[in-house]
């Protein structure tokens, strides 16, 4: 209990120095994990969904595991944009000072699906519909956790796609994508999920 608020009473300094008064949407419903319907008091003030998904992004370090790799302790945790940046400095100064068990958390751009080896998380811009499916055949053979808000993101193949619903940002996952490359999602990170995808795609038998 005493770790619980310690952890509470740092996100809430964390969330005054940023001034993100969108914290109950990603920060409280994720990190305190608060009841699905909290999750619902997303402020509608002057963030932009991309504010919203930023600040996803930082959250989900938080409850998913990734494969150990040697020396992964020592390495900083990167999450990765790869295609159109809407982000801005956002992403950068939510991530600024943070860490993940212990590993500092950067903010990388990167130029292309194969420059993702040092990568836990990779967002892929809304440019990079058109080359998705090598995009994810590439990063499906690394362990690494993909998102996006491209459409039918799931169904093509990647684990956690944003949704925009009744103007609020949720986001919808594939489960068996994400364990396939050997990620496990938190149960408490799926309960707050739109919509969690647990069987595979079936394949056309013709």
């Amino acid at each position: 209990m005493r770790a619980r608020l310690q952890h509470e009473t740092a996100i809430r300094l964390w969330i005054r120095r940023l001034g993100l008064s969108f914290g109950l949407l990603a920060l409280f419903c994720l990190a305190f994990m608060s009841p699905a319907s909290l999750c619902h008091a997303q402020s509608k003030a002057e963030f932009t969904p991309y504010d919203v998904e930023a600040a996803y992004l930082y959250n989900f370090g938080k409850f998913i595991q990734w494969p150990s790799a040697p020396g992964a302790s020592f390495q900083p945790f990167s999450i990765c944009i790869l295609g159109q940046d809407n982000f801005g400095k956002q992403l950068d100064d939510i991530v600024a000072g943070e860490s993940i068990q212990g590993r500092k958390i950067v903010a990388i751009r990167l130029p292309s699906a194969e420059a993702a080896d040092q990568c836990q998380i990779v967002f892929l811009g809304s440019s990079e519909d058109t080359r998705l499916a090598r995009d994810l055949d590439v990063l499906g053979k690394k362990p690494v956790l993909t998102v996006s808000s491209i459409p039918m993101f799931l169904e093509r193949g990647g684990m956690i796609q944003f949704l925009i619903q009744n103007n609020r940002v949720r986001f919808a996952v594939n489960l068996p994508a994400a364990r396939q490359a050997g990620l496990e999602l938190s149960s408490q990170l799926l309960k707050v999920a739109e919509h969690v995808t647990t069987n595979p795609p079936q394949e056309d038998v013709n």
